[in-house]
C-alpha cells in the first residue's frame, strides 16, 4: 500500500464523525466547533447538525494525524494548521490555548468541477452582459480585483472569470493554499509553505511573488492579497505586468482600494500614504463586488465598478458600470436557478444585475484591438473610437 493511500485510510477512520459530510455535494463547508458541536454551510446557509466526535481527544486525534501526513506540527507552541485533504478540501485547525473552548476545525470542501462564467450565470450570480463585459476586460488585460466578504464566492469567480485567459498565455497562479485549477495548460501553481523547523523558513505569498516576476510570466493570479505581497502585485501592475486578477475581502469597491492601500503599508518598504494611494488608483482598473444574502445564502455580482484614478483631493474615483437595480413588476423577473449543487432555488425578484448607463473610459478599446466581433451582450457599454482621436470614443 502506498504511503498516499495509508494517508487517506488512516484520514477516513480519524474524520469517520464528518464523512457523509465530505462525501455530500451540496455541503461547501462543515464547521467544527468543539467535538460535539458541528455546524454545515448548505446552499449558502449554516445549519447544526447532531453529528459528534466521540471525544475532544478524538477531534485533536484526527487533527494530529493530518498534520503528521502533510508535514506539519500542531502543537501549543504552534496552535494554528493550514493544509489539504487529499481531494484538494482546505483544512483550518486551530487548538487550545488559542481556541477558548476546544479545538477548532474548518473544513472548506473543493468542488470537483470548477465553475464557469456560464455556471455563474445559470446561478442567477452575473447576466449576460456583465459576463461578457468581464471577460472581454481580461482579454484587454485589465487589472481586476474580486471583492468580497466571507462565503461570497471570490475564489469560485476567480477560477471562472480566468477561463477568459488567452490560451497561448503563461499564467503563475500564487495560493496560500491551492483552490484554483485553471483549465490553459500553460499554468505553474506555486503555494505558501509554513516553516518546519527552526533553520527552515517560511515562505510566504511575498516569497513566491517576487519569484514569479523572474518565470516570464504572462498573467499573475494571486488567490487572495492579505498582506505585504499587495504592494509587490500593484507596483507590478504598473510597471508592465498587466491583466493581474486577485481577491481580497471588503464590503464595497472603495474598500476594497483601501485595503489594498493599507496593505502595501504593511510592506518593509516605507511609503506614504499618497504614494500607496496613487500607485493603487493606477494600477486597478476594475472591481467586482460580491455579497451573499443571509436570508437565502444566494450569491451573486452585486456591482462591477471601474477605477478612475485620483481626484483633486487626493481621493478614489471611482465609476459604477453594473449596479442592481429594482425589477419592474412582471417585467423580466429571472426564472427558478438551481444552485451548484443542483437544488433549486428561488432569488430575490426585486433586484437585478444591471448597466448604469455609464461607459469605461477604455470603451473604445474593443474596436482598437479588433474584438468588435465579440460584442453581443455587452455592445452598449463599448464605442466606436472618433476619426481624430484613436483613444476617443464617438
Amino acid at each position: 500500500m502506498s504511503r498516499q493511500a495509508v494517508f487517506e485510510a488512516s484520514l477516513a477512520y480519524f474524520l469517520a464523525p464528518i464523512a457523509h459530510y465530505l462525501d455530500d455535494p451540496e455541503i461547501t463547508e462543515i464547521m467544527v466547533n468543539g467535538f460535539d458541536r458541528i455546524y454545515i454551510e448548505e446552499n449558502g446557509r449554516l445549519e447544526e447538525t447532531s453529528s459528534s466526535f466521540a471525544s475532544e481527544d478524538a477531534l485533536r486525534s484526527a487533527i494530529n494525524n493530518l498534520a503528521q501526513s502533510v508535514g506539519r506540527t500542531i502543537s501549543h507552541e504552534r496552535p494554528v494548521l493550514d493544509a489539504r485533504l487529499p481531494d484538494g478540501s482546505r483544512v483550518h485547525a486551530i487548538i487550545p490555548p488559542s481556541a477558548r473552548q476546544g479545538t477548532y476545525l474548518t473544513i472548506r470542501k473543493f468542488s470537483r468541477k470548477p465553475l464557469t462564467m456560464a455556471d455563474l450565470m445559470r446561478f442567477g450570480s452575473l447576466t449576460p452582459d456583465a459576463n461578457e463585459f468581464l471577460e472581454i476586460c481580461v482579454a484587454l488585460r485589465k487589472n481586476i480585483i474580486i471583492s468580497g466578504g466571507s462565503g461570497t464566492g471570490k475564489t469560485s469567480m476567480l477560477g471562472a472569470l480566468s477561463h477568459a485567459i488567452p490560451e497561448g498565455e503563461r499564467i503563475i497562479v500564487i495560493e496560500d493554499t491551492s483552490e484554483l485549477r485553471l483549465h490553459q495548460r500553460h499554468c505553474l501553481y506555486l503555494e505558501t509553505q509554513p516553516a518546519t523547523k527552526k533553520s527552515q523558513r517560511e515562505l510566504t505569498v511575498r516569497d513566491l511573488f517576487r519569484s514569479s516576476l523572474r518565470m516570464r510570466p504572462d498573467r499573475i493570479v494571486v488567490g487572495e492579497v492579505r498582506g505585504g505581497e499587495a504592494l509587490d502585485l500593484i507596483q507590478s501592475m504598473i510597471s508592465g505586468h498587466e491583466g493581474s486578477l486577485s481577491t481580497v475581502h471588503a464590503s464595497s469597491a472603495f474598500d476594497a482600494l483601501v485595503r489594498l492601500e493599507t496593505l502595501s503599508l504593511m510592506s518593509e518598504i516605507e511609503i506614504p500614504v499618497h504614494v500607496a494611494r496613487s500607485q493603487v488608483a493606477s494600477a486597478i482598473d476594475v472591481v467586482v463586488q460580491l455579497t451573499r444574502s443571509s436570508e437565502s445564502g444566494r450569491r451573486r455580482v452585486s456591482k462591477i465598478s471601474e477605477v478612475n484614478r485620483l481626484d483633486e483631493n487626493n481621493q478614489y474615483l471611482i465609476t459604477d458600470l453594473f449596479g442592481l437595480a429594482p425589477v419592474e413588476p412582471g417585467v423580466g423577473l429571472p426564472s427558478r436557478k438551481t444552485s451548484p449543487n443542483g437544488t433549486a432555488q428561488t432569488p430575490g425578484l426585486d433586484l437585478d444585475l444591471r448597466p448604469t448607463g455609464k461607459l469605461p473610459t477604455f470603451a473604445a478599446e474593443p474596436f482598437l484591438q479588433g474584438m468588435e466581433g465579440r460584442l453581443s451582450h455587452s455592445s452598449g457599454l463599448w464605442k466606436r473610437p472618433q476619426p481624430d482621436g484613436p483613444g476617443g470614443v464617438a
